[in-house]
């Protein structure tokens, strides 16, 4: 087993209150947020996949596996030799450089075999480092339960949290509508000017 996990960039939402489309190809401090994310994110994975659902074709140029919700088992045998998934939304444009690192020592420190991230009094449960070896137990609640909430499965087996400040910029800052985008573009430059 690698001692880094698979990276997967949720990158499937709908955008709605954006006005439809991709979020993860807004353009923020002249790079798309999907660059920004693997940017940060590729160096701590052993790999990195895209989990979107509808036309794969729309991330042809990432050169990444377009993966569907729908697909059981894709980790386990795609990367037989990762242990473990980080999972991170694809409208946070200023992920940290060392999210698996602190992800995994809160795992360690609270000897829990899962873990999620919380920016000031915030919790991110999408977030998070994932042991392949629970997926059945998580398909189990998804499909045969009906489990809707990240959450409720994550504390049947204990998870971590690792805590980053929210200031002066919450590493986990989403998009979700024009406004954000505007605040988005504003931090960038001011990261920029640093």
């Amino acid at each position: 087993m690698t001692g880094k996990p698979l990276g997967v960039v949720l990158a499937g939402g709908l955008a709605r209150r954006m006005g439809g489309g991709d979020k993860a190809r807004l353009r923020i401090g002249g790079r798309t947020i999907i660059e920004r994310v693997l940017a940060r994110l590729k160096p701590q994975c052993a790999a990195l996949i895209l989990n979107a659902n509808g036309d794969p074709a729309r991330f042809a140029d990432t050169g990444l596996a377009v993966v569907p919700d729908s697909v059981p088992d894709w980790a386990a045998r795609e990367a037989p030799d990762v242990a473990d998934i980080v999972s991170v939304p694809g409208d946070c444009p200023f992920l940290p450089e060392d999210l698996v690192a602190r992800l995994s020592a809160a795992r360690t420190r609270e000897a829990a075999p899962l873990a999620c991230a919380r920016s000031g009094e915030w919790r991110h449960p999408v977030v998070g480092l994932w042991p392949v070896a629970l997926r059945g137990d998580l398909r189990q609640a998804l499909v045969a339960e009906g489990m809707r909430k990240i959450e409720a499965w994550t504390a049947r087996h204990g998870v971590a949290v690792a805590d980053w400040p929210a200031v002066p910029v919450d590493p986990f800052f989403n998009i979700n509508t024009p406004d954000d985008a505007a605040e988005a573009e504003r931090i960038a430059a001011r990261q920029c000017d640093d």
